[in-house]
């Protein structure tokens, strides 16, 4: 019998049914929980509420703890610079913890060329930072995003954001100058086209029927993209899709901006998920886990291109030394444990199991992803295809109640992203707990 999950009462219990309802008199109603989970402590893969159920933890706190909960390195390298200093800005004067991160970062991204890079404080700030050097570099004014997008919720990210209607109603007027075109999402090809017959029609269609028609290629300044799209469904692009994006930004001098929020810092079994796709982007965002859940954000740019002088953009707290150290031991660890082998290696378990799952099953529409970045999308039935939202809940809500804090995205997918450190034991438990779930909703539909 597996050690875990835990659960000693149903969850939510009388502890956290109190602390949900005076989070709801006193927090901001824009926040979205997926449900009353809350959290007492975390070790490794395993997460504790305030009523002492134990779950095993399959979304890493929102893709921000690659390494776990509360890795030993990570907390002493913290409590060692918390010995130290707290905060001196980054931006006005000079430590070394920015620079030795700064180094490791410029080593570990793709590109065997000079790198700059600037430290903010999420994958918002990322974002924002590179729409901006890429403004200043080019001084060009117009850029490209994807449908299905999500880049964060500040005016500029949210001006290429384009997921969900909510994240962006009453917000208008957002930064001018951005167009979308459709993501290259091959189960719900949005030109009605199969793979690999449509011959890649949707990189042919940015060229021929936006930048030929109505976007001028010479006034754009960046395409912005996710190679494998997060909250948009957990959708990754076929494989020769990038190197023809790539291939189509050359011809006409725009530079390509590569949003690894998500799924960079080892989530694809890679450092960085463009990797994959055997490309290397002109500026990389990176956030989420590269601190292992303290607030941190980077754009790392080809030097030549972060060419910005003193004072056009800059960040407080951006580059915190507490954040820095903390994502120097990120890297070590991801290193020392051999966890982008790890995160291949249970990340094929998974694919496995799953597609199981799915051969049997009349709702587990499509299963897609890389390394431990695994989507699971519902559907009401295989045919028809239509989205299935509710069932997708369900699945979810009945894996909680059960011990597995996994959660959603996209319209109707399962995200199954546990921390790199994963062991085969829990990814059996979890496994056969989410497996049970589909089961059961589906035989109720």
């Amino acid at each position: 019998m597996n050690a875990y999950p835990k659960i000693v009462v149903t969850p939510p219990g009388p502890k956290a049914r109190e602390l949900v309802k005076k989070d709801e008199s006193l927090i901001s109603p824009s926040y979205v929980r997926f449900y009353p989970l809350v959290v007492e402590s975390g070790k490794g893969c395993i997460i504790k509420d305030v009523d002492g159920n134990e779950y095993i933890d399959f979304n890493s706190g929102l893709l921000c703890l690659n390494v776990g909960h509360n890795h030993p390195k990570v907390i002493a390298a913290i409590k060692n610079q918390c010995d130290r200093f707290l905060h001196y800005s980054n931006t006005d004067f000079y430590y070394q913890e920015v620079i030795d991160l700064a180094e490791k970062l410029s080593k570990i991204a793709p590109g065997n060329f000079d790198k700059k890079i600037f430290f903010g404080n999420s994958g918002a700030e990322a974002v924002e930072a590179a729409i901006k050097l890429a403004k200043w570099h080019t001084r060009k004014q117009l850029f490209i995003g994807f449908t299905g997008a999500f880049h964060g919720r500040t005016i500029g990210a949210l001006s290429f954001t384009a997921s969900k209607l909510t994240q962006r109603r009453y917000f208008f007027p957002l930064m001018p100058g951005v167009t979308h075109v459709p993501y290259p999402y091959c189960y719900r090809c949005p030109f009605k086209l199969t793979y690999p017959e449509c011959h890649y029609w949707c990189v042919d269609f940015i060229d021929e029927l936006v930048l030929q028609k109505y976007v001028p290629p010479e006034d754009v300044a960046a395409i912005l993209f996710e190679p494998i799209q997060g909250e948009g469904g957990y959708v990754a692009a076929p494989p020769e899709y990038f190197q023809r994006l790539k291939k189509l930004a050359d011809k006409y001098g725009i530079l390509l901006i590569d949003d690894e929020v998500q799924s960079g810092i080892g989530r694809t079994g890679k450092w960085f998920a463009i990797e994959h796709w055997n490309i290397e982007p002109d500026i990389i965002c990176s956030a989420k886990a590269l601190a292992s859940g303290l607030p941190l954000g980077a754009t790392i740019a080809k030097a030549k291109i972060m060419d910005w002088v003193g004072g056009s953009h800059a960040s407080t707290f951006g580059g915190n030394p507490l954040s820095c150290v903390a994502a120097n031991a990120v890297i070590d660890v991801i290193k020392e444990e051999k966890l982008l082998d790890n995160a291949n290696k249970q990340g094929a378990y998974i694919l496995k199991r799953v597609e199981e799952l799915k051969e049997k099953s009349r709702i587990v529409g499509d299963v897609r992803g890389k390394g431990l970045m695994i989507g699971m999308e519902i559907v009401e039935d295989k045919e028809s295809k239509k989205p299935a939202s509710a069932k997708a809940t369900e699945i979810m809500m009945r894996s909680w109640k059960r011990g597995i804090a996994v959660i959603t995205c996209g319209v109707s997918t399962v995200r199954i992203a546990p921390p790199l450190n994963i062991t085969s034991d829990l990814v059996d438990a979890a496994m056969e707990i989410i497996g049970d779930a589909v089961k059961e909703v589906e035989k109720e539909a």
